[in-house]
């Protein structure tokens, strides 16, 4: 702690804190962005978390936007009596969901459904799945068993319903036998 002192930097829980040298600005459409004086660049992301975050809603009761004879927006506080260039409502963003897929995407075509649901508890979920005895179904109801979960699998072939249950099942008791577990997977054929 007495090492960030010395560096100018103080102790903080705050994961939405700037780092120095940094300023949280907005646009005129209300998305905001940050501005490093430091290495004279901006930015959407924030530079601690990577969230983008953009101003909900009306100004605070009071307020008023202006435009200056540069162009450039202010806010006037007509209660307070003072003005000021930052957005009031800058302390109440919300985080923006991006449409698009983020480019580091976690997982590709490879990815399995085990993979997906790697640390998963579905302990006491109750989950239908359709077309469950091959392809996909199968994959899906033998990931979400093998996670905890109460499966209905909802077939058209009984036979192969029964084949793909007891699949399911084996590699379950494989799976956990060697391990101390107080639940079961559990099926209902449909």
């Amino acid at each position: 702690m007495a090492a960030l002192k010395y560096a100018g930097l103080d102790d903080t829980d705050s994961e939405d804190e700037l780092p120095p040298g940094w300023e949280e600005r907005s646009t005129k459409d209300g998305w905001v962005y940050y501005a490093n004086h430091l290495d004279e660049k901006t930015q959407w992301e924030h530079p601690k978390t990577g969230k983008r975050k953009r101003i909900a809603g009306d100004l605070p009761y009071g307020w008023e936007q202006e435009t200056d004879e540069n162009g450039q927006i202010f806010f006037v506080d007509h209660l307070n009596k003072r003005t000021t260039y930052l957005d009031p409502r800058l302390a109440f963003t919300v985080e923006d969901q991006p449409g698009k897929a983020n480019a580091r995407q976690k997982y590709d075509g490879n990815t399995t459904a085990m993979d997906i649901l790697q640390g998963c508890d579905l302990s006491g979920k109750v989950i239908i799945i359709t077309g469950a005895n091959a392809g996909i179904g199968f994959e899906t109801a033998r990931s979400l068993a093998l996670h905890g979960a109460h499966v209905i699998m909802a077939c058209r072939n009984l036979q192969k319903a029964n084949e793909a249950k007891r699949l399911i099942l084996d590699e379950w008791f494989l799976q956990y036998s060697k391990y101390i577990y107080p639940g079961r997977a559990h099926f209902r054929l449909g």
